[in-house]
């Protein structure tokens, strides 16, 4: 899950204020600071003439305000959604109506998850009017944006890879302070780790992350993450030979020490999820509500 610590004072904590990013990228903070999402969901405006929306966010009406005054009336060719948890996708509709635009992206997905993140439920109301497929692309006069299929936060994450510039709005898959919380049953480990190691292969120069700063070495940092990932699966394991069976609260008690208490059912969750990977490779075991090295 990494460090996540109460956000700190930032440039990137204005709401309501388009900031230039590059020649083709503008980016809208939505007022939506928490835990799970740091100092908020960023929006992202992108061209120069006629223009895409990348996860307009929560149905925050300030933040619809501040989108269409960044759009400045110029005409809107796309509105995309990274997926569909509520902090990224409602606003789609709402910004469609004002705009034009159709709404174009991931697939709709409606499902109760039955994790601690109330703030990241699912928007059952998403309808986009087309689906994008790995590969598939939108353009408009000075931009395109391809559609990277990137399962394991949720089942249907897309990133989008901005071609003239050779960036990546990497939703929630890749953040700039966190790791992403992989939360069954939706959210999979095992695809998770395959998107990050699929990353690794591409060349992007910049990530544009939904919460936190723009990351600027990619592929140093996604191999960052794996690394962290490779060392919260090696202490399960270590746990589980020097203990034998243990519940997944032992586990997160001894693996997030210091953790704050309004994240400790958010750990469970991505444990949950390591263990489902772990048990798909035959390392790990169910016993009842607790889990067991195999040998």
């Amino acid at each position: 899950m990494g460090s996540m610590a109460e956000p700190a004072p930032h440039l990137f904590d204005e709401t309501g204020v388009a900031m230039r990013l590059s020649p083709l990228v503008q980016r809208v903070l939505a007022p939506n600071p928490s835990p799970f999402t740091y100092h908020g969901t960023q929006s992202y405006v992108i061209g120069t003439s006629d223009l895409a929306v990348i996860d307009p966010g929560p149905a925050e009406e300030a933040h619809l305000a501040a989108l269409v005054e960044a759009i400045g009336g110029r005409p809107v060719a796309a509105i995309l959604c990274t997926h569909t948890h509520r902090d990224h996708s409602p606003a789609a509709r709402l910004l469609a109506d004002r705009t034009g635009a159709p709404i174009v992206g991931c697939a709709p997905l409606a499902l109760r998850d039955d994790g601690p993140r109330a703030d990241a439920a699912f928007d059952a109301d998403y309808a986009p009017d087309q689906v994008l497929l790995d590969g598939e692309q939108v353009m408009g006069q000075d931009w395109t944006l391809t559609a990277l299929a990137t399962p394991g936060h949720t089942s249907n994450h897309l990133c989008f890879a901005l071609e003239e510039e050779g960036a990546l709005f990497s939703g929630d898959h890749v953040m700039g302070w966190s790791t992403s919380v992989v939360s069954p049953p939706d959210g999979d480990m095992t695809d998770y780790l395959a998107s990050l190691e699929r990353l690794i292969g591409r060349a992007d120069s910049i990530y544009y992350p939904a919460h936190g700063d723009p990351i600027p070495e990619p592929r140093r940092f996604v191999r960052h993450m794996l690394g962290h990932r490779r060392m919260r699966e090696g202490q399960i394991l270590r746990l589980l030979d020097r203990n034998g069976a243990l519940a997944i609260d032992d586990m997160v008690t001894a693996m997030y020490v210091g953790l704050d208490p309004r994240l400790i059912g958010a750990a469970g969750r991505s444990v949950l999820a390591h263990l489902i990977d772990l048990e798909g490779r035959g390392l790990v075991q169910r016993v009842g509500e607790s889990w067991e090295r195999t040998h």
